[in-house]
């Protein structure tokens, strides 16, 4: 038996074992034409430029780097991308320290003392930005190492695959836009005394006291840090409550009861009209219906994301923009114009989340070099989890897009709600719901949709996503041994449990006998 150790830095940078295997790397005559020239430096341009070079392409990234207007609003993210400087990654960092408050709490029902819980602002920002600065080493020492020709600046395109970037004229055989989205702001009154998601990483000092505007994933969880780290916060909604697109209703119900229940103010059915500043240096935000929320020492805008695609001299390529300036692509990626792609936030594939864009860009190369001319990524069944307080995690249909697509009568849902055993020793007032719905489809009820809120809730849900993906039924679920005592044996152990009513409705059961488990494979 071979035993293969590999850290876990190197699965997430360092190059692929097959780096040396391939074609040679080709060498053409005009040092400023590339098989492949890619135009971002976020995580899916590097992973499908570091691809490329793999199978010895010469590969040349251009990243425009980070840069602040005249009112200070950032422009461009970096090496890394969004995910890296002012997305994922930070905002995971931020989310941990709410946790550990969190814990300390908790920590009180089982005869744990601790000192009280508070943050030290400064300090978790300055270990926050020594993080994320090495991460951009990481990703321009990995570029150089695989003799991808790094370009700092703004690309605009001249012609469908030619770009002037630097001060230099640079073509391609083939060409990728892969410059991400950047948020939105409000046309409002004011709107200059407001931050977006990128200027929360900025914040030097602690908020007292917030308003969030948004229904979405990254407004709650933006509230969920400021509101559990001690911040006075207000969450203002367009609709009845947050995360109203693409969540199961189950999870929409539970989320917006334990905001209200955790602290968070929420303003339900308002619009954010203006913002002024007083005399004292505070701010004043009029909201719809004549009510104003006083005091505030900060407002945040998360009121969505635009592609960063205003610039690109696109007219000059032939590509096709939707209304919301997203550029058009087929499932492979294409533009429609021969030799030009886009992925990410900035193409209309959908699912703006950094594992897609790097499994997408790793399939394009795949496919352009790499002698796999169907390659693509599979856009269905992409897991996804929010960092709420406490944590979602969703993969597959809901409820309500099951029954769409599949019609009423042949969808069964299996749900549960509970305190988990996590929280048994606590106060009431530091124990956190857990809700879990699996949605069937179907005589053999493959899980076509699995749904989860609750403390761990984001770490058990990649091995429940490759189940599905791999087709799994409830059968399949209930075959599985539970492990005792978790939170997420709720899974494996609904009712009725290896059983189905013998007439729906009725009281009276039937075992549903499992497939005999596949054999294991055989000599190597």
């Amino acid at each position: 038996m071979r035993l293969l150790q590999v850290r876990r830095s190197a699965l997430l940078f360092a190059a692929s074992p097959f780096a040396a295997v391939g074609s040679t790397r080709s060498n053409h005559a005009n040092p400023d034409h590339f098989d492949y020239l890619v135009i971002g430096g976020g995580s899916g341009g590097v992973a499908s430029a570091r691809r490329a070079a793999m199978y010895g392409k010469r590969v040349a990234l251009v990243e425009r780097g980070a840069s602040w207007g005249e009112g200070g609003q950032r422009e461009g993210a970096g090496y890394g991308g969004t995910c890296v400087n002012v997305g994922c990654v930070p905002k995971k960092l931020m989310y941990t320290a709410a946790a550990h408050v969190e814990a300390a709490h908790e920590a009180v029902g089982y005869g744990v003392t601790a000192r009280e819980a508070r943050v030290d602002w400064p300090t978790l920002v300055s270990r926050r930005n020594a993080y994320v600065e090495r991460l951009n080493g990481i990703y321009t020492k990995n570029l150089d190492n695989a003799r991808i020709e790094r370009v700092d600046g703004v690309a605009r395109f001249t012609g469908p695959r030619e770009v002037v970037a630097a001060g230099r004229t640079m073509s391609a055989d083939h060409v990728l836009i892969a410059v991400g989205g950047a948020p939105a702001m409000l046309p409002i009154p004011g709107v200059e005394h407001c931050i977006s998601s990128d200027g929360f990483f900025e914040l030097q000092a602690q908020p007292k006291c917030a308003l969030i505007v948004g229904a979405g994933y990254i407004a709650v969880e933006l509230a969920g840090i400021l509101n559990t780290l001690g911040c006075v916060t207000s969450l203002a909604c367009r609709g009845d409550g947050v995360l109203r697109r693409g969540f199961d209703p189950l999870i929409q119900e539970v989320l917006n009861a334990e905001l209200v229940r955790s602290g968070v103010r929420l303003e339900r059915n308002t619009v954010l009209e203006a913002v002024r500043k007083e005399a004292d240096g505070s701010l004043t935000a009029a909201l719809s219906g004549g009510k104003e929320l006083r005091g505030l020492d900060c407002v945040l805008l998360a009121v969505g994301r635009r592609p960063v695609t205003a610039s690109l001299g696109l007219e000059h390529t032939g590509v096709t923009l939707g209304a919301d300036g997203k550029v058009r692509v087929d499932e492979q990626q294409g533009t429609g114009i021969a030799g030009l792609y886009c992925l990410g936030d900035a193409s209309s594939s959908g699912h703006e989340l950094t594992p897609v864009a790097i499994a997408a860009g790793r399939r394009l190369s795949d496919r352009l070099f790499g002698g796999a001319p169907e390659a693509k990524l599979e856009y269905d069944l992409i897991p996804s989890v929010v960092f709420s307080h406490p944590p979602i995690g969703t993969v597959g249909l809901t409820q309500p897009q099951a029954t769409a697509q599949f019609g009423e009568a042949n969808v069964k849902v299996y749900q549960s709600k509970f305190k988990p055993m996590h929280y048994a020793l606590c106060d009431e007032k530091d124990k956190k719901p857990m809700a879990m719905k699996l949605v069937c489809v179907g005589a053999e009820e493959r899980v076509v949709g699995l749904h989860v809120i609750g403390v761990s809730a984001d770490e058990m849900l990649q091995g429940f996503a490759v189940a599905i993906k791999m087709g799994a039924t409830k059968a399949d679920f209930d075959n599985s041994v539970a492990i005792h005592p978790t939170a997420s044996e709720e899974f494996v152990t609904m009712a009725p449990w290896g059983a189905v009513p013998e007439v729906d409705g009725a009281a009276s059961i039937k075992p549903v006998m499992p497939p005999p488990p596949r054999p294991l494979p055989g000599k190597l």
